[in-house]
């Protein structure tokens, strides 16, 4: 085992230590912990009495233009904070900046940003151990020193400068913690939030500023002084009874007789969601993992699993004022549900002074060119199965008691110091990988770092093509029981500089941690070391106070 991690045997220990935060129940497929709250009945939230809110955006420090073009940079705490979510009482949370979600950042197609990270927390109070902390920007094609590979960790006074190049096309991507051994409680802890990446494509074709909304959805247990209860030691997820949006739990929001565009990500541990609205009405997929897609798609509900960014119109138009439509959860098989998980946040439909929308709901998008053409760059949905120089099988399942995939965990990659790959494209490469659950009745959202790719088959429907709401590019595949997926992806960050190492794993952040993770190289495989290219250093700098940009009223 590599001398840089910590013992297996001691994170665990600390996790099962909290013992009767959860309870293990059995499901169709196999064994989940879920949580109910200990709240008192005055401190238990209600759906729909606590009033949306949006989280911050994040102004930069600085900003300017070089040699290389415009840039931007930002400064970000992972420090405690107190959040007000359950009546009468505060939770403290691990959050960037101390919030949870952290603070949106927000930036312009061909604008490269410096992000830095400062780790001013000490004791991760869920396992009890130093808190370390890994930041993956996910969705975007870094290179894998500031991709937050799992062992690149910062202990508690250091900081690390995370460069991300953002020359891909407008999506919605997040920022979250990545530490080997601990991304499931430092998640859980409030290490999450969203990044949007906007080119001028996208901001002529879908709603923006007000009517743009970014929705971060998760689930959480809650002890009776207010603290998360979380527990991971049966290994196999955790689900909780609360639902929360933005940080708060069943929010209502009140919305404009308007088209809006909802950014919608799953950032909780292990649940998948199925959304839909009360009312009946349809959603339109206009965007997914990799920004927009090429047709707009309405569904009556869809499949959305842990760390899958799905962007969709409402149009809100429809309804009188005073009407308000749920946005409920439908869950999937193999999700633990308690009363009220079924509910997500309600709109509440109210006057606008306002000219009416003109807004149009598209039948297609348009995606624009894709950068870097000049060097070999294919825009996703061009790929072809004709292009593939491979085509590779990557298996989840659980073996031995382990989660692996391939039949091997991060602990094989640590072991080769970090060698063992899964395969060794070129940069530019195209390839097939098919991935495939047989992990019993088991569901899993794979991640692929780096890539977008475009899913071409799938044995679970009627046609064994993709869900009509999988259109576009994806970075993270739904798995569920049995299923396999037919993906068609390239290899590249844009960069002059590519190669080296990135992971492939479960997004169910228990199973990562508890090894479901592997790893495979782009060109050289020691090319851009993501341990030791660019280290985490010394916290030398007085923390900055954040600057945000004006908000918008409360409810919106």
């Amino acid at each position: 085992m590599s001398d840089r991690n910590v013992s297996r045997r001691n994170v665990l220990k600390g996790a099962a230590a909290l013992g009767g935060a959860g309870l293990v129940v059995a499901t169709a497929g196999g064994e989940v912990m879920a949580a109910s709250s200990k709240l008192a009945s005055k401190n238990t939230p209600q759906p729909y009495t606590s009033m949306f809110r949006r989280p911050p955006v994040l102004l930069p420090s600085e900003q300017g233009v070089d040699e290389k073009g415009p840039y931007q940079k930002y400064c970000l705490t992972q420090k405690v904070g107190r959040a007000s979510m359950v009546p009468g009482l505060t939770t403290e949370i691990a959050g960037y900046n101390g919030i949870f979600p952290g603070p949106t950042i927000s930036v312009q197609q061909g604008t490269r940003t410096e992000v830095r990270i400062a780790n001013h927390l000490t004791v991760q109070k869920i396992n009890g151990l130093p808190f370390r902390t890994v930041t993956h920007l996910h969705g975007s094609a870094s290179l894998p020193q500031y991709d937050g590979y799992a062992n690149d960790w910062t202990v508690a006074g250091n900081c690390k400068t995370y460069k991300y190049p953002n020359w891909q096309q407008a999506r919605t991507l997040w920022y979250h913690d990545h530490n080997h051994l601990s991304t499931a409680q430092n998640v859980f802890s409030g290490l999450a939030a969203q990044y949007h990446l906007h080119d001028p494509y996208e901001q002529a074709q879908l709603p923006q500023g007000e009517y743009d909304v970014p929705l971060v959805v998760s689930d959480m247990a809650f002890n009776a002084d207010g603290s998360v209860a979380f527990d991971d030691s049966d290994h196999a997820g955790f689900m909780g009874d609360t639902v929360l949006v933005n940080g708060v739990p069943w929010p209502k929001m009140r919305v404009k007789p308007r088209v809006y565009r909802f950014r919608m990500l799953a950032a909780g541990i292990s649940r998948s969601w199925r959304f839909t609205l009360s009312s009946g009405e349809p959603m339109y997929i206009v965007g997914n993992d990799a920004g927009m897609t090429p047709k707009v798609t309405p569904v009556q509900s869809y499949r959305h699993g842990v760390a899958e960014r799905y962007e969709i119109l409402i149009d809100f138009r429809k309804y009188k004022v005073g009407t308000k439509v749920e946005l409920r959860n439908l869950s999937n098989k193999n999700n633990v549900d308690f009363a009220n998980t079924g509910k997500v946040m309600q709109f509440e439909v109210v006057a606008d002074s306002g000219a009416p929308d003109p807004y149009k709901i598209p039948t297609t998008l348009d995606l624009g060119p894709q950068p870097f053409t000049n060097r070999g760059a294919i825009e996703v949905n061009k790929l072809t199965p004709d292009m593939a120089k491979a085509r590779r099988r990557v298996r989840v399942e659980r073996k031995h008691g382990l989660w692996t995939v391939n039949g091997e965990t991060w602990e094989d990659v640590e072991n080769s110091n970090f060698q063992r790959v899964l395969g060794n494209p070129k940069p530019y490469d195209v390839e097939i990988w098919e991935l495939v659950n047989e992990s019993g009745g088991w569901f899993h959202p794979l991640h692929i770092h780096l890539i977008d790719a475009k899913i071409i088959g799938r044995n679970t429907t009627p046609d064994g093509k993709a869900h009509p709401w999988e259109g576009g590019g994806k970075d993270v595949f739904y798995l569920g029981e049995n299923e396999t997926v037919t993906a068609l992806m390239q290899f590249t960050t844009g960069d002059g500089n590519e190669g080296g190492r990135y992971m492939v794993h479960c997004h169910n952040l228990v199973h990562e941690d508890n090894d479901m993770m592997i790893q495979f190289a782009v060109g050289d495989v020691n090319m851009n070391d993501p341990v030791t290219s660019d280290r985490p250093a010394g916290d030398d700098r007085d923390e900055q106070p954040a600057v945000y940009a004006p908000g918008f009223p409360l409810g919106s």
